[in-house]
């Protein structure tokens, strides 16, 4: 929760990566609040109070999943949600006539964000939710100790620039600053 709350204020893409890694470890601990309490939770040093609130939030993570679904797949819809509103912000970049630079990054790429996409099965809804995909299950794959191709790697690359711009950006819209 105290994580979240900071990604969301700070970088809405950690965001996201961050909430993709909570839903799997609430799946990992087979939707248990016992098991959250033991596993996550005993390791949150906070005061009582403060401990009370992310074991709810946890817990309130924990009834969405069962609500839509998603115990054993998929992303909760305050996710999608959140990656839908990027991904609103990055096809107004696209066509921002004062965007340029972010334009000629996301061409550099698309093609490579193409060949992601087909290679994946054309589940994905967006160029956005395609990159963080890529991104999260290169992690997934290096914490199993599986390599990434080296091409794989250098395509990663580009899209955590496009994303960490993005999310730049996105900041500069919330904050009010960003002028499209």
């Amino acid at each position: 929760m105290i994580i979240a709350q900071q990604k969301k204020k700070e970088n809405i893409i950690e965001y996201l990566l961050y909430m993709w890694q909570v839903e799997d470890l609430i799946r990992a601990n087979k939707l248990d609040m016992g098991q959250i309490d033991k596993h996550i939770i005993s390791g949150y040093q906070q005061a009582e109070d403060t401990l009370l609130e992310i074991r709810d939030w946890w817990a309130n993570l924990c009834e969405m999943m069962r609500l839509e679904n998603k115990s054993e797949k998929g992303h909760l819809q305050i996710n999608i949600n959140t990656l839908n509103d990027v991904n609103r912000l990055h096809n107004a970049l696209l066509k921002a006539p004062n965007e340029v630079a972010y334009q000629h990054l996301y061409n550099s790429m698309a093609a490579s964000i193409q060949e992601f996409d087909n290679k994946s099965g054309n589940a994905l809804a967006n160029d956005i939710e395609i990159c963080l995909t890529a991104i999260y299950g290169a992690f997934l794959m290096k914490l199993k100790n599986q390599t990434v191709s080296q091409q794989t790697d250098s395509a990663l690359k580009n899209y955590s620039k496009l994303l960490s711009l993005l999310a730049k950006k996105y900041k500069a819209e919330q904050e009010g600053t960003l002028d499209l």
